[in-house]
């Protein structure tokens, strides 16, 4: 779990750093087992996160084991229920990033479909990038989105929102 708290935070320096994030915006999670997700909390700049402010829920999103100083008044993401749909659709999924590149959301209002435009080397890294319909960001909705998106993709564009992305 140490080790997976200190790799939530270097991601977290790496998006704010490079601008694929700003303020509060994005979030990650990494799945410690079968039933525990740790996550980034609600309202932190994920440029300047420690790892005692990340937050332990389970496959419910229901926040849960010991807290810390850090952590004890924080609430989980609100997209944690964008993270824990991608977590039940797909057991080899161990981490889930979700950032507002800025340039993916123009491209996504614009109507750039990435799908149909993108270099030989991003489909080999990635597969093709599907824009997922739009979805009001933290809602139920959301997870709606990307349902049956995620069962065969790595990368997400999220229309109009930003992108979601996942891993081992």
């Amino acid at each position: 779990e140490r080790q997976l708290r200190e790799e939530i935070i270097r991601v977290g320096k790496l998006l704010y750093d490079r601008g694929l994030i700003v303020a509060t915006d994005g979030n990650i999670s990494a799945r410690l087992d079968d039933h525990r997700i740790l996550a980034t909390a609600s309202g932190l700049c994920k440029g300047l996160m420690t790892t005692d402010q990340l937050i332990v829920v389970d496959l419910e999103g229901k926040r849960i084991g010991p807290s810390s100083p850090a952590n004890r008044d924080l609430v989980p993401t609100s997209e944690m229920r964008m993270h824990l749909e991608a977590y039940k659709r797909r057991p080899d999924i161990r981490g889930v990033v979700h950032a507002h590149p800025p340039t993916v959301v123009a491209a996504s209002i614009a109507g750039i479909d990435l799908s149909q435009c993108l270099i030989p080397e991003v489909i080999v890294m990635l597969g093709l990038i599907p824009t997922a319909n739009y979805a009001t960001p933290s809602s139920e909705e959301n997870a709606d989105a990307i349902r049956e998106l995620i069962v065969g993709h790595d990368a997400i564009i999220l229309q109009r929102h930003g992108t979601l992305v996942v891993g081992n």
